[in-house]
């Protein structure tokens, strides 16, 4: 369950990270420790994100999470890029993708068949389309419940 202060957390955090060319993918507040963990996720829409924007995004939200004072107690700001995710969900990911190897969940665990693996071609308004042996094979969207990345396999 989402923490009740993150809705807030993003709202300030997404400003600031974009006065420096960054972008907030993300955040977490792990309260069941001691300080309690705050982690915000964050890209940079340029290049790879790098260690130089986890601190000028740290030394940023630091200064402007002290000024409003929505986290009262002591805690941890934690920044930090959040890496290659299995899921793919924006345009962007799908485009970037194109090629690898993937498997898609069907929406119906009963359905005839449950996914589908080969590699990404594209995805439009309807459907995602993937390469499986040379054959193009279209799956529309509303049969998809996820699409993921197969890293490291061949197919």
């Amino acid at each position: 369950m989402t923490h009740p202060l993150i809705p807030q957390i993003i709202d300030l955090a997404t400003p600031v990270a974009e006065t420096l060319g960054l972008e907030v993918v993300g955040a977490v507040f792990h309260t069941n420790q001691n300080p309690p963990v705050l982690r915000v996720d964050i890209r940079n829409r340029q290049q790879d994100t790098g260690l130089a924007d986890c601190q000028r995004m740290s030394t940023a939200l630091e200064a402007e999470l002290d000024a409003t004072d929505i986290i009262p107690d002591a805690y941890v700001l934690e920044i930090s890029s959040p890496g290659i995710s299995r899921l793919l969900s924006s345009d962007r990911e799908f485009i970037t993708f194109k090629g690898f190897p993937v498997t898609v969940k069907a929406t119906e665990p009963d359905s005839r068949i449950k996914e589908w693996k080969g590699l990404l071609v594209c995805r439009d308004e309807t459907a995602v389309y993937l390469n499986q042996k040379g054959r193009q094979v279209k799956i529309p969207r509303p049969q998809i419940a996820k699409v993921e990345l197969d890293e490291g396999k061949e197919q």
